[in-house]
Parts: structure tokens; C-alpha cells; sequence
């Protein structure tokens, strides 16, 4: 019996291990494209910011891969698939047979419409490589341009605002984090951006880069020009799938996958950003693209792979971000306009700023947004998995 895993992210490395806690014998091998060991991807935005340095990020050595008889081949990329001859093709010509496979390729940046995005010291935020890049462009960078108001984008500007180069950041839709929260809460977070020192632009983006080599300045979709020496593209991930197509894995925004993590072909899974899981709120497939939900699915995939049947509850989306002096907690479903008929209880005070905002539907807890006094986040959480009509204490409890 042959496992091949393909990634070494969480995902990877959690079946990895999954398989090796079971069965000791079978050939595992695993397929990175990185040829950094593996490592937390959360903590890249702190190597920007210079709180840590590259030896602190893998979370496995090369030995311990060793020890446990696992094959790990870095810097080799994986070109396409033949499930009919349970082949895998690599970019150096080579190929690997496999019995189980496991897909856990992560998601790849977004591309954006502009010219010029060749110029030098244009990044995306996703590896180490992309930082450590940063890092060295930072030794001449005077003002800084960050495009999009997602995650990425905000741990970008935060840590090169603690490197204290000037940031603007330029947000396309209306206010920021707008995949994650309402309006209420995406003008306190603006407003707290803009009082740290952040130039933050709403409803524009950039149509051109220019520069002689390297980028010095970038025109605005409003004509309007921004002079920058390093830009961050932080316009979201895609899954990272194309090398699929034509291989008869069904593909939709991401692998849909049952609740053994099984995609459409028998032997064939999916775990990490690329899987399209349950989602235990919108009760359907989707893709909730956090390190604990990738942990948690490259563990039961691993296990459902060394023939150890075991059932994925489902994903929760949710996500804790520190910025500056604001505490923002999310999970589940916290835009109205994604739940029909839900009930919606908000609490706001504009001084501190405290806002709460929590959604329901048929008495049960669906999603909450929380900025500041997140302290019961994790009972919330927990009120969501359980899924149980709330009794008059529990909603009491969403007050305080």
C-alpha cells in the first residue's frame, strides 16, 4: 500500500501522521512544492513584522519525517493526475504510483487586472519565500501600498506599520473585512485604522503599476496616482485545483468531498483550503479556510486513508484578529443577507467601541461578531456546534 499526499501544510503533514498512528508498514510519501520544512503559514505576517525569524516557523523537522518513515520530496510540483492508472506526474518527468491519494494543495493568491504586475517588489502574501522577499525589499521601501481589506491585506499593513513604513490601504468594497462583518462593524475597524496611522481607501483599486524595473507608483481605477516602492496583493486565495482539470475529480469553488473526506473517486481525498466540506450552518458544502478545520480534516482523512472509517462533523467558520487596540471575533454566519428569516440582536457602544451582533435562526445561535470583550467567544463557538435551541440563560449570556 503506496499513500501519496500532496502538500505538506497542516493538512498534509496532520494525515501524514493519521496514517502513521495506525499503520506503521504501508509507503507514505509526501509531495511539497515549498522547499521550506513545513511550517505555520499564521505566522508568516509575524516574520514581516519582525517578531520572529524564519527558524522559528517549521513545526516539523525533516527528521521527524524520517523517523517515521516518511518520504518528503520538497520543491517538486505536482503536474496532473491519471486516477485510472493511480498516477501522479511531477515536474521533473517523474512520476509516482500511488493506492491513497490525498489532495491538500492549499489555495493559490488571486490574480488581479492591472499592467504592469511584473514590476519587482510586487508580492503576494502566502509563503515564507513571499516574506522573506518583503524583508529584503524593506531595506528601500518608503511607502508601501496594500491592496484589499481581507485578512491578508490587514496583517500585511499591521505588520508593515509596526515596521514603520507608511501604508495605504486600498479596499474595493465598502468598508473593511467585508467577507467577515457587516457595515457597523467594518466603519469601527476603518476608523480605528485611519486614528493608528493607515491611509485607508474605499471603493477604488488599481488599474496600473509603473516603475523602471521596479514599482514606484500605481494608478488608481479613479485616475488618481499612489506613489508606493512595495506593493502586497492581498485579494484572496483560490483554491488551488487546476492542476485537476480533465482528471474525472469533480471540482465546484474548491474538491467537494463527502463526510469521510472522500472526493467523487473511490481512494481519492481532499483536505485543507482545497476541500469543499459540510458547513454545519449553511448545511451545505463550502469552503471554510482556517488552520483548525485544515488540522482537524487532514487528521480524519489521514485515518479514513489507513482504512480507519471516521466521519467529519463538519466546518465552522470563524477567525480571532488582533489590530492595534480592537479584538475581533467571527464565526459562522454573520451577514443577514446569507441566512433567510434569521434574528438578529445587536449591542453597540461607539465609545469604547464594544459591538456585538449575534444571528439566529429557529432559536439557535448561527454566527456572532464580536469587536472587543471576546472573553466568551469560545462558549459562543461552542453554542453554534452544538446546534441546540437556546434556553433564556443562553441568550443572556449573549449580552454580556
Amino acid at each position: 500500500m503506496h499513500h501519496v499526499i500532496i502538500g505538506n501544510g497542516i493538512a498534509g503533514v496532520q494525515a501524514a501522521e493519521a496514517i502513521r498512528s495506525v499503520d506503521a508498514r504501508s509507503e507514505l510519501t509526501i509531495v511539497a512544492a515549498e522547499t521550506f520544512p513545513p511550517y505555520s503559514r499564521p505566522m508568516i505576517s509575524l516574520l514581516l513584522e519582525g517578531l520572529v525569524t524564519p527558524d522559528r516557523l517549521p513545526i516539523r523537522s525533516d527528521d521527524a519525517f524520517e523517523h517515521k518513515g516518511i518520504r518528503l520530496l520538497k520543491g517538486r510540483r505536482v503536474e496532473s493526475i491519471d486516477p485510472s492508472n493511480r498516477q501522479i506526474h511531477l515536474d521533473d518527468g517523474t512520476h509516482l504510483s500511488f493506492d491513497r491519494l490525498l489532495v491538500a494543495t492549499g489555495a493559490s493568491p488571486r490574480n488581479i487586472r492591472a499592467e504592469g504586475t511584473h514590476l519587482k517588489h510586487i508580492f503576494t502574501m502566502r509563503t515564507v519565500d513571499d516574506v522573506l522577499g518583503m524583508t529584503e525589499a524593506l531595506r528601500s521601501c518608503r511607502r508601501a501600498l496594500v491592496l484589499g481589506g481581507g485578512l491578508v491585506g490587514f496583517k500585511a499593513a499591521y505588520a508593515l506599520l509596526k515596521r514603520g513604513i507608511p501604508v495605504t490601504m486600498l479596499i474595493s468594497s465598502g468598508y473593511p473585512l467585508a467577507m467577515q462583518i457587516d457595515a457597523v462593524a467594518g466603519n469601527i475597524v476603518r476608523e480605528t485604522l485611519i486614528r493608528h496611522g493607515l491611509t485607508v481607501e474605499t471603493g477604488v483599486d488599481v488599474s496600473a503599476f509603473e516603475g523602471n524595473g521596479v514599482v514606484q507608483r500605481a494608478i488608481l481605477n479613479d485616475g488618481r496616482v499612489v506613489d508606493c516602492d512595495l506593493v502586497v496583493i492581498g485579494k484572496g486565495v483560490r483554491p488551488a485545483t487546476a492542476f485537476l482539470k480533465g482528471t474525472g475529480i469533480t471540482l465546484d469553488l474548491g474538491i467537494p468531498v463527502d463526510d469521510h473526506l472522500q472526493t467523487n473517486l473511490p481512494g481519492v481525498f481532499a483536505a485543507g483550503d482545497v476541500a469543499q466540506s459540510y458547513d454545519i450552518v449553511r448545511k451545505r458544502l463550502w469552503i471554510n479556510a482556517i488552520w483548525p478545520e485544515a488540522a482537524t480534516q487532514g487528521w480524519i482523512a489521514g485515518l479514513n486513508m489507513a482504512g480507519r472509517p471516521v466521519r467529519y462533523p463538519g466546518s465552522l467558520g470563524r477567525n480571532v484578529i488582533r489590530m492595534f487596540d480592537l479584538d475581533i471575533m467571527t464565526a459562522g454566519i454573520v451577514r443577514t443577507e446569507e441566512a433567510a428569516d434569521a434574528r438578529v440582536i445587536e449591542v453597540i457602544d461607539q465609545r469604547t467601541p464594544i459591538y456585538r451582533k449575534f444571528v439566529l435562526k429557529d432559536g439557535r445561535l448561527i454566527g456572532f461578531t464580536l469587536i472587543n470583550r471576546i472573553e466568551n467567544g469560545g462558549r459562543l463557538v461552542s453554542l453554534i456546534q452544538r446546534g441546540l435551541p437556546l434556553d433564556g440563560e443562553e441568550e443572556r449570556l449573549l449580552m454580556q
